[in-house]
Parts: structure tokens; C-alpha cells; sequence
């Protein structure tokens, strides 16, 4: 019977996670998931990509967002992914990526700013203050991971832009792409693009990430590449990934996953264990490598930093 761990803050158990040292072991991992050179250019992107894990991969650890514990299992966390636009079964979505380009990748931002853009990842990841960040990681389906992502603020992009004073909210979309994405031929009454949001003041919080590396390497495919957004203190679907535009809006946007089920994906979407999915708890995750199931914390343990921004007022 697995055992239920209470423990506060930034707390993770060493036992759920493998050695750290394992993370920048590269050559472990690409035999493990029976890689080799070529391959990894592939599935960290290719071009201008690959060339940046020669460049800057790994980024300096930012140690105000290293926990104490250690991380998830890499290989799990690769060959365990949500990303219906490929496969709605998540152990298949590394075996189905192969043929999406995500290098060279554009991000058009644009809407409510004085300041549109289109703007290419690689040159992003050279002009940014690119670090690498230890967040949990917590699914709507009540399993999670702690895993450390590469990339820099979002408020970082958005002073870039300078919204105006009528921008409310921030509107991502995930690239939609029916040829290189078998999963979106399946899910035909799905509404894509897949679309996502944030109000302004979360997307402009210390903590959202814009995320183009893993485990000290560019992204793979399977987790968003090139570029997506974390934002650990809401369920992972809030999490979009392989963004290819960014749209400053007024009023609330719609998202992909509260257009077809408000009742159980509501905009907001805080981890809040005290409220349950209509088809299960939220009380308890379960760690994606250990088994081990968790008492989940408010805000995925970020209340010191996100709390202020849900004050009844």
C-alpha cells in the first residue's frame, strides 16, 4: 500500500525521483530511450535548435526554484505525455512526433500592444535571460512530476511588446499542423487550434515560464517543442505547448479545453485539492516514475507566490 506524504513548501521526497546526477547524463538517457546523435537532433528540433544545446544547454540553475529532493525520472517523463494532437494514449506520443518540424519556428505576437512581433525561437533564446527552473508539475488527472524546465519569465516578453492599458488577458495557441499531426484527424469535432489563456496579472507573475528546454537540453517534441508555457501552479493543461502565436485580448479568450467541458476545465484552473474534478478527487496526485500517491498541495505549493492574486476583494 503506498504510503501518504504530508510535507510542506517545496519538499519532494528523494525516494520519488531519481539521482540528480542522471539529468545532465545525456548519454544514459539516449540509451535508454535508444537514441543516438542523429536522433537527438531530431527530437530536440533540429537546426537552430540543436545548435543551441552546443550553445547554452544547460542553463545556470536559478536556486530560488531548486527545491530540496531530487527530479523526476527523465525517460519517464519523456514517454509519458498529453498532447492529443498527436494520440490521446500518452505512451504513444514520443513514437508519433517524428515528422513535426518545429525548426525554424516563429512566434507571432501581436493584439493589444504598441509593440507587435514576429520573432524567431532561436533568436529568443539568445537575446533572453534564459535559466533553468525546478517546478512541479501537476496533471487535471491528478498524476504529477517535478522536472526542471529552461527558459526565462514571460513578463520578459510581454515588457518586449508593451500591452496597452485595455489588454486583460493573454491568449496562446498551439501550432496546427493536420499533416504532421496525426492526432488532430481523430479528434475532428475537437475546436482547434488548441488555445489557451491567462489573465494579465498571471502571465505576468515571477513564476510563468516561457519554456524551450528539459532536463538541460532543448525540448522534445512530445513536451512542447519548440516553445511552450508552464505555469506550475495550475493544472497542466494550462500548460500549452509548441505555441506559434500570441494575442493580447481584452476579454476573456476561449480555451480549447473549456469549450468542450466548462464543468470539469474552467478557465482558472488553480490545483486546489478541497475541489474535485466532477469524475475524481484532487485530494491526492500520483508521481508519474514512483507510483507514490501524494497529498496535493493549494496552488501545486506555490501559495506564497500566486495566492494574492485569488484574494476576495
Amino acid at each position: 500500500m503506498a504510503h501518504i506524504i504530508i510535507k510542506p513548501g517545496w519538499h519532494i521526497p528523494e525516494r520519488l525521483v531519481t539521482p540528480e546526477h542522471a539529468v545532465l547524463d545525456r548519454r544514459r538517457f539516449l540509451k535508454q530511450m535508444g537514441f543516438t546523435g542523429g536522433a537527438l537532433a531530431a527530437l530536440a528540433g533540429g537546426g537552430a535548435l540543436a545548435n543551441a544545446a552546443k550553445k547554452g544547454y544547460p542553463y545556470p540553475r536559478n536556486m530560488v526554484f531548486s527545491p530540496p529532493g531530487k527530479l523526476s525520472d527523465e525517460r519517464t517523463a519523456a514517454t509519458y505525455n498529453n498532447f492529443y494532437e498527436f494520440s490521446t494514449t500518452k505512451d504513444r506520443v514520443h513514437e508519433l512526433v517524428g515528422p513535426f518540424v518545429v525548426s525554424p519556428w516563429s512566434i507571432e505576437i501581436g493584439g493589444l500592444v504598441e509593440k507587435p512581433m514576429k520573432i524567431d525561437v532561436a533568436e529568443l533564446i539568445d537575446t533572453m535571460p534564459m535559466e533553468e527552473r525546478v517546478y512541479r508539475f501537476r496533471c487535471v488527472e491528478a498524476w504529477a512530476m517535478v522536472v526542471p524546465w529552461t527558459g526565462f519569465p514571460l513578463k520578459k516578453l510581454i515588457e518586449k511588446v508593451q500591452p496597452k492599458p485595455e489588454a486583460k488577458f493573454v491568449k496562446f495557441q498551439t501550432a496546427f499542423r493536420p499533416n504532421q499531426m496525426p492526432g488532430t484527424a481523430r479528434l475532428r469535432s475537437y475546436p482547434w487550434p488548441y488555445t489557451e489563456g491567462l489573465r494579465m496579472d498571471e502571465a505576468m507573475n515571477d513564476l510563468t515560464l516561457v519554456t524551450t528546454g528539459i532536463f538541460g537540453k532543448p525540448l522534445p517534441k512530445q513536451h512542447g517543442a519548440p516553445i511552450r508555457i508552464v505555469v506550475p501552479w495550475k493544472y497542466g493543461y494550462k500548460s500549452i505547448k509548441s505555441v506559434d502565436k500570441i494575442e493580447f485580448v481584452a476579454t476573456q479568450p476561449k480555451t480549447l479545453w473549456e469549450t468542450l467541458a466548462p464543468d470539469e476545465y474552467p478557465f482558472e484552473s488553480n490545483v486546489d485539492p478541497r475541489v474535485p474534478h466532477p469524475r475524481w478527487s484532487q485530494a491526492t496526485e500520483r508521481m508519474i516514475d514512483s507510483g507514490d500517491r501524494v497529498r496535493t498541495q493549494l496552488y501545486n505549493g506555490y501559495g506564497d507566490y500566486v495566492a494574492k492574486l485569488y484574494q476576495k476583494r
